[in-house]
């Protein structure tokens, strides 16, 4: 590797970096941002917008994968890239000095989703351009490695994130960080953002856009050409379908669903579920340039749909261990305790709520959405014409709840029955939040303790899955396209597949959770995504990794013909 393109590396994989630190902030820090902006509203509907402004980064980037990979591919992968990161800092950075809704009102709530928008915006166009930028710079043979230096990025952010919160949570005590502290993450952000675009600034254009321009070959119309035309389309589909859908249901669920299912399923302490993921990020992360690298001599369909099918085969018992292992207790009271709801089943609903947004007010939604909020295991039963619900635990008489009066009197009955259905399941066996056997960390060092200890290595385990289907990702979807519409082509596929299909994973798993009364049931959305991911890949996606892109055939496509292994 020479130092040029270390140099490339490093400005594009720091840069990228900095992006994914700025995207996790809000995610880690969104209770106390819906405190501070939304404070007009009670504790509900405060939350609810917390979590729509989040969803909301997620929801724009495949648009913003639109705009700048258009951008990118008529004027250039360097100055585009450049005015996402300053997009990006500049819009962490506002959140940090954005005055709260108890100076500013509603406009602040607004300004606050513009800026996260913003974010989302410039995140779907950073991607690509990270991306494209290192794999026209790396040597053939080579860009599996090359490009897994970006892959990295995404995880280093997750990292990076956490590791500034906890430090100044440390340092300025709980109440201070909830007071102004919070504010600090975003703030250091500038620093990030000004080493960012000096180093970008130095860099030069890709060599392979460079010889597409002075050839006049560019794309005058990169939308058009890109997905208006079927013989491009169809390869950004299968890209989705085959390779990309799989590997964000893979990513999400080794990183987000398993803080989510640590923290509120089995009730592990928010430092302790940070402190197992941050170390099994620094011990899995290796493989990311691991699996680059192989991918180079084994190819990229391999490496991606293997990930995919040896996740979706093993998902069940890895989590079902990680939860005798974290809180024994509970995991005990699931198997122990049985709970039946008994209700007309024509008057539940599917509780999928991916913007915070809806609304479910049936008593069989309310008991099962505070059942699934109590980690219980439940079965339902289904009594036709039965009014409200009832909770039968164990050998235990029926709770009731059945909702009358004006909307007021029926906030309170459903505020008294969780109160008593929380009761009601601590008294039959399951323990309570804060029970002792839950595991807890009080420093980073308590890995070698066995429970956080077996804990690190299943969460390592799932690790490396992401490894696995990550490391290669950017190199085989590099490939896929021609040099005019590389840009354009590849952002849309991959923001669509980890913005929607894994943004989607935590409030689609959620529903399932509340609809079946199971807490592994929502596993089965990423293991179907993933078996078809594996299917679609095996028979519609080609073999990438020998392709020359300074070599096109007439058409405009990569070729394969010229292909050399790098030296």
């Amino acid at each position: 590797m020479t130092a040029e393109e270390r140099k490339v590396i490093v400005a594009s994989s720091l840069g990228t970096v900095f992006e994914w630190y700025d995207f996790y902030l809000y995610g880690s820090l969104a209770a106390i941002i819906g405190l501070k902006f939304f404070s007009m509203f009670d504790e509900t509907t405060r939350n609810i917008f917390a979590l729509l402004a989040f969803a909301a980064g997620f929801l724009v980037r495949p648009f913003g994968a639109l705009v700048f990979g258009r951008l990118g591919d008529l004027v250039g992968r360097k100055y585009t890239f450049l005015v996402t990161i300053v997009i990006m800092g500049a819009s962490t950075f506002l959140v940090g000095i954005l005055p709260g809704s108890e100076s500013w009102g509603i406009a602040s709530a607004i300004i606050l989703i513009i800026l996260r928008c913003l974010q989302g915006l410039a995140l779907g166009g950073e991607y690509g351009g990270a991306a494209t930028y290192v794999a026209e710079h790396a040597p053939n043979g080579r860009r599996g490695f090359y490009t897994s230096f970006i892959q990295i990025t995404a995880t280093a952010g997750l990292f990076l994130s956490l590791l500034v919160i906890l430090s100044v949570r440390s340092i300025v005590g709980e109440a201070a960080f909830i007071d102004w502290g919070w504010r600090v993450p975003f703030l250091l952000s500038v620093f990030l953002l000004a080493i960012s675009v000096y180093i970008r600034s130095q860099m030069n254009e890709s060599p392979a856009f460079k010889k597409m321009k002075e050839e006049g070959k560019g794309s005058k119309a990169p939308l058009g050409e890109a997905f208006g035309q079927w013989k491009n389309a169809k390869i950004a589909l299968f890209a989705l379908l085959g390779l990309v859908m799989g590997q964000a249901v893979v990513w999400y669920t080794g990183q987000f669903y398993a803080l989510f299912f640590l923290g509120s399923v089995l009730k592990v302490d928010g430092f302790t579920t940070n402190m197992l993921i941050a170390w099994s990020l620094v011990l899995g992360s290796g493989g990311f340039v691991l699996f680059g690298w192989l991918s180079d001599k084994i190819g990229r369909k391999p490496i991606i749909l293997g990930g995919c099918l040896i996740a979706a085969l093993t998902y069940f018992p890895l989590f079902k261990l990680m939860s005798y292992e974290a809180n024994p207790a509970l995991s005990a009271a699931h198997s122990n305790i049985p709970v039946r709801v008994l209700v007309d089943q024509s008057t539940c609903s599917f509780q999928f709520n991916p913007t915070g947004t809806a609304k479910f007010t049936q008593p069989c939604d309310v008991t099962k959405a505070a059942l699934a909020r109590l980690s219980v295991n439940y079965r339902v039963e289904n009594v036709p014409g039965r009014q409200g619900a009832g909770v039968a635990i164990a050998s235990n008489a029926p709770l009731e709840l059945r909702l009358t009066g004006t909307p007021a009197e029926q906030t309170a009955q459903v505020t008294q029955f969780t109160r008593e259905l929380g009761a009601a399941i601590t008294a039959a066996g399951y323990p309570a939040a804060n029970n002792p056997s839950v595991v807890k960390m009080s420093s980073p060092f308590d890995i070698f303790r066995e429970q956080p200890a077996v804990l690190i290595g299943i969460l390592t385990i799932l690790v490396i899955y992401v490894t696995m289907v990550y490391g290669p990702i950017a190199a085989a979807l590099v490939e896929l396209f021609p040099t005019r519409i590389r840009y354009t082509s590849m952002s849309l596929p991959y923001h669509i597949g980890n913005g929607w299909f894994g943004g989607l994973m935590p409030a689609t798993a959620f529903a399932m959770i509340a609809q079946t009364g199971d807490v592994y049931f929502g596993l089965w959305y990423p293991i179907v995504i993933a078996l078809a991911t594996v299917v679609i890949g095996t028979f519609f996606v080609p073999e990438t990794k020998d392709r020359d892109l300074f070599a096109e055939n007439a058409d405009g496509s990569a070729s394969s013909a010229s292909y050399k292994p790098a030296q």
